[in-house]
């Protein structure tokens, strides 16, 4: 045992944890724990502009590392702030750890009207976290800290929050760092992979539905192996983007687009670490026709969203290489590689067809970008498309908000992306409305010299909700056209570089050069209010 001070035994556990980088702001009520990283010097401290960047950042850190993302903030508002990055990283199954400052235990639940009191702020951030805890002895926080770091890398990943007093972080204790033991292996149900091989076996037409699970879950060389091991084709969720590899002639592309008519011809579809939520124009087929595995460590996602014939909870990597053990080189399905690529060739000229420019702009993108560069794809009319047409060519490079769909989110999580893979290319698409929800840290970008690009497209409307008020409200526009600064010119006031295009037609060259900046660039793109994917597929 070491006698220690809760910051010092904070910054300890950390350190232990493999932590090496903390986003937050500095308050009142955290500055003991900035002085000991200062003193300490074990973990780097980043500071930002706003508490929702130092979760995104967090997040964007956490999603394409695989490492756990640390934010620190102040009680109350500095806490609140961070909800909508915290709801993004429950939504899309991201490891991020919210160590939240709180008022000094002598005073919490008398309502005084201290500074950034909150009663039951642990009660706020219930829905949105994995597991939540508020420390009140300094001794506990050694083992608090590991359990919170156990409970963010088993199972499915998600946030965890855990609140200190502020009176803790200079108390002192005997402190224990003894390592939790704990067996979170799930053992597999061997039954229930035969008779998964079973239905793989006799499928003429199969099909591979692949999550973000396998990402998170680290599977995609068993993913691969297996579509090779069945001649499965693959189509994947907007998350599960790069657990196979664009490239492969067995990759289809997205699961809730270029699946349509994929799925019209499977008889077995075997969902791989997805919710399986499949969008209402695709829900056609009878379940009596179709026989559906699902295999998912969250058993509550099992059956959740679609009738299943065999569900097994399980770690998804585990069970692929058990499923590969039961199958033979003879297991292989009636799929012709001809067909196949008719099917994606034939949806490719559609989209081309629906979305000329946006098909232009991605590509113009697709080829700047090394295979492992990073693209965030922000709520933006080019960031649903890209989910159709970018290639992904690698795990851990294409960015969402899943379901969360977060306005704003993808220029902070790109920052977060670039501090964790420095030396690889980080691009972020953003809409004109999404991009000022964080554009105050292009001061934090040009600070730390981060060499992310933000391609901001403007059409001067909140452009989905927009085109709802043409179409479904007979062209009654209220609050969503915006009046819009100057992108560039806001860009290099903050220091950064800013490029105004007059065309679309000139992001390919603009991009070229800003990818050679030591700093962040923001590239400014008019264009038209355009048609959206779900308008037309």
């Amino acid at each position: 045992m070491a006698t220690m001070t809760g910051a010092e035994a904070l910054v300890e556990s950390l350190s232990r944890e493999r932590v090496e980088v903390v986003f937050g702001i500095p308050g009142v009520q955290i500055m003991e724990l900035l002085d000991t990283f200062y003193r300490n010097r074990k973990l780097r401290w980043i500071t930002v502009r706003h508490e929702q960047t130092a979760a995104y950042m967090a997040f964007g850190y956490a999603r394409t590392t695989g490492k756990v993302g640390v934010a620190v903030v102040v009680p109350g508002p500095g806490a609140f702030n961070t909800c909508a990055a915290i709801g993004t990283a429950y939504a899309a199954s991201t490891p991020v750890l919210l160590l939240a400052g709180q008022i000094n235990r002598q005073n919490l639940g008398k309502n005084r009207g201290l500074l950034h009191e909150v009663t039951e702020q642990l009660d706020v951030f219930r829905p949105i976290t994995k597991w939540n805890t508020r420390i009140t002895e300094v001794t506990d926080i050694p083992g608090t800290l590991q359990l919170a770091m156990q409970k963010l890398q088993t199972g499915r990943p998600r946030p965890v929050e855990v609140e200190i007093p502020f009176d803790l972080w200079a108390s002192k204790g005997e402190m224990q760092f003894n390592q939790i033991e704990s067996d979170t292996t799930r053992p597999l149900n061997r039954t229930q992979i035969k008779e998964a091989a079973t239905l793989l076996t006799k499928a003429e037409h199969p099909l591979i539905w692949a999550g973000g699970g396998i990402i998170t879950g680290n599977a995609t060389e068993e993913l691969r192996q297996l579509a090779e091991q069945v001649n499965s084709p693959v189509v994947m969720t907007a998350e599960g983007k790069g657990a196979i590899s664009s490239n492969h002639p067995l990759a289809c592309g997205d699961a809730n687009y270029s699946s349509n008519l994929i799925l019209s011809m499977a008889d077995v579809i075997i969902c791989l670490g997805s919710r399986f939520f499949l969008r209402q124009q695709i829900q056609s087929k009878a379940p009596a026709e179709l026989k559906v595995i699902q295999i998912d460590i969250d058993d509550e996602e099992v059956g959740r969203n679609w009738p299943v014939n065999l569900g097994i909870v399980a770690d998804v990597r585990s069970a692929i290489a058990a499923l590969l053990e039961e199958l033979s080189e003879s297991n292989r399905s009636r799929w012709k590689t001809s067909e196949i690529e008719g099917i994606k060739t034939n949806l490719m000229t559609k989209i081309e067809e629906a979305a000329p420019i946006q098909t232009t702009i991605i590509r113009d993108i697709s080829n700047e970008l090394k295979e492992d560069a990073i693209l965030v794809s922000g709520i933006t009319n080019v960031g649903y498309w890209s989910q159709l047409v970018y290639p992904v060519y690698k795990p851990r490079t294409f960015l969402t908000s899943s379901y969360f769909g977060t306005l704003g989110y993808a220029f902070p999580t790109a920052l977060g992306a670039k501090v964790g893979n420095p030396n690889r290319q980080v691009v972020a698409l953003s809409g004109d409305g999404g991009f000022l929800f964080a554009a105050g840290d292009l001061a934090t970008a040009v600070q730390l010299g981060l060499n992310v690009v933000t391609i901001v497209f403007n059409d001067g409307t909140y452009g989905a909700t927009y085109r709802i008020q043409q179409r479904r409200y007979e062209n009654r526009i209220i609050g969503t056209e915006l009046q819009n600064p100057d992108f560039a010119t806001l860009a290099e006031s903050f220091g950064a570089r800013g490029i105004k295009l007059s065309d679309h037609k000139e992001l390919e060259g603009a991009l070229h050069s800003a990818l050679t900046e030591d700093g962040p660039v923001v590239i400014e793109v008019p264009v038209p209010n355009m048609v959206l994917p779900w308008e037309v597929l």
